[in-house]
């Protein structure tokens, strides 16, 4: 039987078991827009293409599944971008179907063309521009197969609007390789060995996470491995939840925002070991300085990343997950420790926690933001997916919600992307209609794509906003204020929006806190509606976010007040 594009399109994504897609229609997708409207894929309406790609990514990060964004040509495909190079600076599965003019008009300068291709080469795991109606799905297939396999990453399809208007016999592959592409997954047992003989060997032992734990599922695999040899662990940013937040084990996030602890454990180790993470720069600060005494091991299943930053001494190519699993089947071969080796160092670790553990001044007139996300962890009993903006929200959420289950916490690790929180949390409370579900935004970010309150009230999605408002670019100010003499250029937001009013007017509830003794009764009624809901959290304008590694210092020269 032979189908068109469009058709061919739809009955591709089912084959792929895709049941959601986050898109804004337009002249040269609008014959798919025509077959969506008679299937069952569920397809929820964006406002902008940047929050429909978030959204995607949203939804592949809380449920693992590769997440489908779908927009026009030209600006439509332009607009995308800045998702796609946020996914892919995070190794987030999806994959963005753009519409294209006519093959004959392929520059051209046609209206509404724009090589999107070429764009988003840099930022894109893999991408396409289809020629043929018979190669679309062959097409599709290789892509959600490149998207979710291997280090995940974003890929782009794009369809030119004739392709999606001709026919031909639709055969979908059952399977499908490539001959350039095969991730290694199988650690070498040799390294592996190698490895577990060195950590027995060591005094000051430290597991360094990141977000290859949770994409890989392998979060159990790091709990049981942690407390088996019993070893300090801390998580980056993207590995937060990969190890259970309240566990003794754990000593927080690293880095620039880092807790005391897990600094000065990173700094003073003498084995580190990284796994599914990247030595990025906010993680480890000056190089020469970093773990300047530790052996270091890094398990990952992107061998470009191996001795990328910092030099690795024994390297482990290989998905984390069967990593661990392979270091396990070793380690019953091998006779326990009479006693507990690492002992000692737990206890200076502790030390550590209890010299300089994270806080604030709590007063009864001024909200504390860190307050705010203390309550929020609270009333919810940890039992939340919480996304965040980026600025001070984000490391205030890094610091002080626990997050004990992988795939919780949301947030744009690499790009850094202002505007990506609420259009995430629209995609985890898709995937998760029955979850409570957080954006903890600054009122800066939070304006960047708020747009979207119009979604949550189209399609019902009980999306919680909270605004830590403190009516600055807070993070910005604060580098101003500790570095460039309190010359706030540009950061204080002097016109802003009434939240409560705005979310009123979108349909949606609007909640105000503007003290320390409301800031309860505002969560609790937020999280008794199943409507979605905008809290506006006045909080103190100028508090900063510490511990802080300074640009250029290393992790040890942290400002602690």
């Amino acid at each position: 039987m032979k189908l068109t594009g469009a058709e061919i399109f739809v009955e591709s994504l089912k084959k792929e078991g895709v049941d959601t897609v986050f898109g804004f229609p337009g002249g040269a997708v609008i014959h798919i827009y025509d077959k969506l409207f008679d299937s069952d894929i569920n397809h929820y309406l964006a406002r902008h293409e940047q929050a429909a790609v978030h959204a995607a990514d949203g939804y592949a990060r809380s449920s693992g599944k590769v997440g489908v964004a779908l927009v026009t040509s030209g600006p439509g495909a332009t607009n995308t971008v800045t998702g796609i190079a946020t996914a892919y600076m995070d190794s987030i599965p999806i994959v963005v179907f753009t519409g294209q003019v006519p093959t004959a008009l392929i520059g051209n300068d046609a209206f509404q063309e724009a090589d999107i291709v070429g764009i988003t080469r840099p930022c894109t795991k893999h991408n396409y521009l289809v020629k043929d109606v018979k190669d679309l799905p062959k097409i599709i297939k290789e892509a959600f197969h490149v998207a979710a396999s291997g280090r995940p990453g974003p890929v782009l399809i794009d369809i030119p609007k004739d392709v999606l208007m001709a026919s031909t016999e639709f055969n979908y592959p059952e399977t499908y390789t490539m001959r350039s592409y095969k991730p290694t997954l199988e650690g070498h047992k040799g390294q592996i060995q190698k490895a577990l003989k060195a950590i027995h060997k060591a005094k000051k032992p430290v597991i360094y996470a990141g977000g290859g734990v949770i994409l890989s599922g392998a979060s159990k695999e790091l709990t049981k491995f942690a407390k088996k040899l019993n070893i300090p662990v801390t998580t980056t940013l993207m590995g937060l939840g990969g190890f259970p937040g309240t566990d003794p084990l754990f000593m927080g996030m690293l880095g620039m925002h880092g807790t005391y602890a897990a600094n000065m454990a990173t700094s003073h180790c003498d084995i580190l070991i990284a796994i599914g993470s990247r030595f990025d720069d906010r993680v480890t600060g000056k190089i020469s300085e970093f773990a300047p005494d530790a052996t270091i091991i890094h398990i990952d299943i992107d061998p470009t990343s191996i001795s990328k930053n910092v030099k690795v001494d024994i390297p482990i190519v290989g998905d984390v997950k069967h990593v661990l699993n392979k270091a396990f089947d070793i380690m019953k071969t091998e006779k326990p420790p009479k006693t507990d080796p690492y002992k000692e160092w737990r206890e200076d670790v502790d030390k550590w926690e209890n010299a300089h553990k994270l806080g604030y001044k709590h007063t009864k007139t001024k909200t504390k933001p860190q307050y705010v996300v203390e309550r929020l962890f609270e009333l919810t009993k940890g039992d939340a997916i919480i996304t965040t903006e980026v600025g001070q929200n984000q490391m205030w959420a890094a610091q002080f919600y626990k997050y004990n289950h992988p795939r919780s916490f949301l947030t744009s690790g690499g790009l850094g992307t202002m505007g990506y929180g609420f259009p995430a949390a629209i995609g985890a409370q898709v995937a998760f209609p029955d979850k409570t579900v957080i954006d903890i935004a600054g009122d800066g970010s939070i304006q960047m794509n708020i747009q979207e309150l119009a979604t949550v009230k189209q399609y019902r999605l009980p999306v919680k906003i909270a605004i830590l408002n403190n009516g600055f670019l807070g993070m910005v100010r604060q580098w101003q204020q500790l570095f460039f003499n309190k010359r706030y250029s540009s950061t204080c937001l002097e016109v802003q929006p009434d939240f409560v009013k705005l979310a009123e007017a979108y349909g949606v509830v609007g909640l105000r806190s503007e003290s320390p003794a409301d800031v309860d009764d505002v969560i609790k009624e937020a999280l008794a509606t199943k409507h979605p809901v905008v809290m506006d959290f006045v909080v103190d304008r100028e508090e900063n976010i510490y511990p802080m590694v300074p640009s250029g210092a290393s992790l040890k020269e942290m400002l602690l007040v």
